[in-house]
């Protein structure tokens, strides 16, 4: 067994049906591969957004079983937006949309990894390429973050 992994088995508990599911709309029977995926309590997981050609992590998310399905479909980054409960589609309003190369399931099959092309070049509603932008710097008298990388757009130009 690999070390990264828990003991389990995956069971298959994600339910192949979203009727009146939080977060589905209540639109009847999703595809049976999404039977694998194993959503919190919630229905929810994490999901990475990494760039597809340099590795660099973009951005973590939450996906259920909708917009999971959508991404899929469609080849690009569909999110569940915890704070506005609904499907959140990435650039939407910023146009900095992700199209997706591939999607990953992690050996618990609680996590998934999204190879991205970032359109635009910024993930981040800062204005950044990547929301990992803040370094936790040990040097100095005492441990501090620190923003080491740039705003490559204003975000008051990218939200109006």
């Amino acid at each position: 067994m690999n070390a990264c992994c828990n003991s389990h088995t995956p069971t298959g508990s994600a339910p192949t049906t979203a009727a009146g599911a939080p977060g589905t709309g209540g639109n009847g029977t999703l595809p049976a591969w999404l039977a694998d995926v194993r959503f919190d309590a919630n229905g929810l997981l994490p999901a990475i957004a990494q760039d597809a050609v340099t590795g660099v992590v973009l951005m973590v998310a939450w996906m259920n079983a909708e917009s999971l399905a959508e991404t899929a479909a469609t080849s690009r980054a569909v999110y569940w937006s915890r704070s506005r409960n609904r499907l959140w589609r990435k650039g939407e309003e910023s146009g900095h949309v992700q199209l997706v190369k591939e999607i990953r399931l992690d050996c618990d099959n609680d996590v998934l990894l999204l190879k991205v092309e970032q359109q635009g070049g910024i993930a981040c509603h800062t204005g950044r390429q990547s929301c990992f932008f803040q370094r936790l710097e040990t040097s100095g008298a005492e441990p501090a973050w620190v923003a080491v990388d740039p705003v490559l757009k204003d975000p008051e130009s990218i939200y109006k």
